[in-house]
């Protein structure tokens, strides 16, 4: 496939599912697998993932309000020192497994896999939650269990970070909205935070220069727009509805990539 044309195409299923719970990871595997773009660098990869992210943020000018304002704003303060813990937890887990070596996985079983299992935990989740609706805020085991489920996503791939992290606040009692925002803004800090690192390590490798920044552009701009208009309508599908069409379409997809691998094998 032409390059300009993959850069579209990749773009744009990134911008869908970076933070819609049903793996950004996956996704892109399947693309890249069905639709003949070939596989990009992590490079690349990392670029339009930070292009998705930071376009989000006009979606939320209430919290970041609030945020700015934390000084005075004693829930604002509250609020933030949770993301901040949250993050940091995250960050501290990201970097024991860097210290180890830790490598994730590239093949497409491990994704199929968790998508599946991700899928079922979703079915569950929300039949438990029929008889126990979630009504509560960001509490601090909330908290301290997304920095987890961050760490959880980060070491099996297709889980989704954004599945992970709302599947365990929905456990704690976490109305569906607020689980949903903690967990896209807690993503912010921690995506682009691992993307740096990731961006600045490339150009000291020196493999950098080497990309079709034009290329990039193109799909980091792509997923930025497709992003903005995935989060804001699913900000809003979570006031009136369940997570559990996600958990279908998780079994479906996961099906598939695992009908993929077992076939290439």
């Amino acid at each position: 496939m032409n390059d300009w044309l993959a850069a579209l195409l990749l773009g744009l299923v990134e911008g869908l599912t970076e933070f819609i719970p049903v793996s950004s990871t996956g996704h892109l595997l399947l693309v890249e697998q069905l639709g003949g773009v070939g596989q990009r660098s992590d490079l690349f990869n990392i670029l339009i993932q930070c292009g998705a992210v930071l376009a989000v943020l006009p979606l939320f000018p209430e919290r970041l309000r609030q945020l700015r304002h934390a000084l005075t704003d004693p829930q604002g303060r509250d609020y933030g020192l949770k993301l901040a813990a949250a993050f940091a937890l995250t960050g501290a887990g990201g970097l024991v497994l860097e210290s180890r070596g830790f490598e994730l996985p590239e093949t497409p079983l491990p994704v199929a896999l968790a998508l599946l299992l991700g899928g079922v935990a979703f079915l569950a989740v929300e039949a438990r939650l029929r008889r126990h609706p979630p009504t509560g805020g960001i509490t601090w085991p909330v908290a301290v269990a997304i920095g987890l489920g961050q760490l959880v996503a980060a070491v099996f791939p297709g889980t989704s970070r954004s599945g992970a992290t709302i599947l365990l606040a929905l456990l704690l009692g976490t109305g569906r909205p607020q689980a949903t925002e903690f967990s896209f803004l807690v993503g912010i800090p921690t995506i682009l935070t691992a993307g740096g690192l990731k961006l600045f390590k490339a150009w000291q490798n020196g493999t950098a220069p080497a990309e079709s920044w034009g290329v990039i552009a193109l799909a980091t701009l792509t997923s930025a727009i497709v992003s903005f208009s995935a989060v804001k309508w699913m900000l809003r599908y979570v006031q009136t509805h369940t997570f559990v069409l996600f958990g279908w379409y998780r079994i479906a997809i996961g099906t598939v990539i695992l009908l993929l691998a077992l076939t290439s094998s």
